[in-house]
């Protein structure tokens, strides 16, 4: 098999493919013997047709459509390989010669050309890593802090007691909503348990609700979240039936052996104080690789394929049903074009940082998201693998290993310049030496042996 690239613009390439009939034949027979199975012919068995019967009874052509169709895919792939494309979208396939059809013994056979257009990852040149810095917030945990995770633990044993006040903030209101448009009552609710500040309902709520004591009522007017008047204006009339607040439990070393494990108070706030270093180094962490994406974004010129990003906001929009929402097109438009640089820019560093992704890190990688969809792990596992999605999965681990692995290579400072040690979320190249020992799963030629074989046919 002959290929060859003709590069149209950075996100661009023709592929130019040339089969020979030697290589097609394996498809031409498995088309006969396909063929042999589906067609009915006195004095034959189904699959037992020979091919100069199928030749007069369906015509050769068809056969040879059938053999093309069937193995245009794998030739593509091929190509894509020998050339060491990365495609983003489908292909443009035209099929521009096919074998020759004569049977005569001495005819020439022919040869299947065919050729591909597809966006594919454009070449980039990502910023040295070496000399660049990030400076993330500095690890201090105040007194304010440590009272914040108090007073949240707290509540979560406090009571709620009814209050003989006007309503504030935090206070928990039990009440009964009228929604009318005009002189028609399109909605109502009674006795619904409502947190002021929650804004979890309707908005000018909160506000509505502030000052209000226990059986009164006032009206505001606002913009309904949902029903068959969802975004249309109506008047609400809001009654407060009871005001209630939640009363803390003193923080005392009573209470402390109440909420933890700890026996004494000082030991409680101790415990939190940890808590929230270990949070706050969390964060420090997330905040350097945004911080590393920003720079390296900011210091790479990423083309971005038009047509991989008009695809994914067609799909997105057809899933919400707003495909005439221009405004919203727009805005789906930059969030899919940036999404797509991320991606390009990533995968390429993965490349240049030569990323493995082992078993364990996609095994864990994918535990994890299923806890997020709410799925038992294998279930969630064997849906992804079913549904042909595990290169994506590998890829998009390979991405964020190489964010992580790119934050070693650059000076992690605070706000006074000293270094931080982000070890612990970021790991360590010796941790990705013992993991790599296991088996490793390749993202890039998996994912494009992916994108390869889901080719239109001819």
């Amino acid at each position: 098999m002959k290929s060859a690239v003709e590069t149209l613009d950075p996100t661009k390439v023709k592929l130019t493919v040339e089969v020979t009939y030697d290589e097609l034949k394996p498809s031409i027979d498995h088309a006969y013997e396909h063929i042999a199975e589906q067609v009915t012919v006195p004095g034959f068995r189904k699959g037992k047709v020979p091919p100069r019967i199928i030749d007069q009874r369906v015509g050769r052509p068809a056969v040879i459509e059938h053999a093309v169709n069937e193995g245009l895919s794998a030739f593509y792939a091929e190509a894509v390989r020998e050339n060491k494309l990365r495609p983003l979208g489908q292909p443009e396939v035209n099929v521009t010669q096919v074998p020759g059809l004569s049977t005569e013994k001495d005819a020439e056979p022919g040869e299947l050309h065919f050729t591909a257009e597809v966006e594919v990852r454009p070449e980039i040149a990502v910023p040295a890593l070496d000399g660049l810095s990030v400076t993330v917030d500095d690890l201090e945990v105040s007194d304010e802090d440590v009272a914040a995770r108090l007073d949240a633990l707290r509540e979560r044993f406090g009571t709620l007691v009814g209050i003989d006040r006007p309503a504030v903030e935090k206070d928990f209101v039990v009440l009964d909503l009228v929604a009318t448009i005009g002189d028609e009552q399109v909605d109502q609710v009674s006795g619904v348990s409502y947190q002021i500040g929650s804004g979890n309902m309707l908005e000018g709520l909160d506000e509505a609700l502030t000052g209000l004591s226990a059986g009164e009522t006032t009206t505001f007017e606002t913009e309904l979240a949902g029903g068959d008047h969802a975004g249309e204006r109506a008047q609400v009339t809001v009654t407060a039936t009871t005001v209630k607040e939640r009363q803390l439990p003193e923080a005392d070393d009573d209470f402390a052996q109440l909420a933890s494990e700890f026996d004494t108070l000082e030991e409680l706030t101790a415990d939190l104080r940890e808590q929230a270093a270990r949070i706050k180094a969390s964060s420090q962490a997330v905040q350097a690789r945004d911080l590393l994406l920003e720079q390296l974004l900011e210091g790479t010129e990423i083309p971005v394929p038009d047509g991989v990003v008009q695809a994914e906001v067609t799909r997105h929009l057809e899933s919400e049903g707003r495909l005439e929402d221009d405004e919203h097109r727009a805005e789906v438009n930059e969030q899919a074009a940036t999404a797509l640089k991320n991606q390009i820019l990533l995968d390429t560093l993965a490349e240049q940082l030569d990323i493995k992704v082992s078993q364990q890190e996609l095994i864990d990688y994918l535990v994890s998201a299923s806890r997020q969809y709410g799925m038992d792990p294998n279930t969630f596992i064997q849906t992804i693998d079913q549904q042909g999605q595990i290169p994506m999965m590998v890829a998009e681990v390979a991405r964020s290993k190489a964010l992580a692995v790119a934050l070693r290579r650059v000076a992690v400072i605070d706000g006074a310049g000293a270094a931080v040690d982000l070890s612990e979320f970021i790991g360590t190249d010796e941790d990705d030496a013992a993991v790599e020992a296991g088996e490793v799963v390749e993202p890039t030629e998996d994912a494009t042996a992916d994108a390869a074989e889901e080719t239109t046919e001819a």
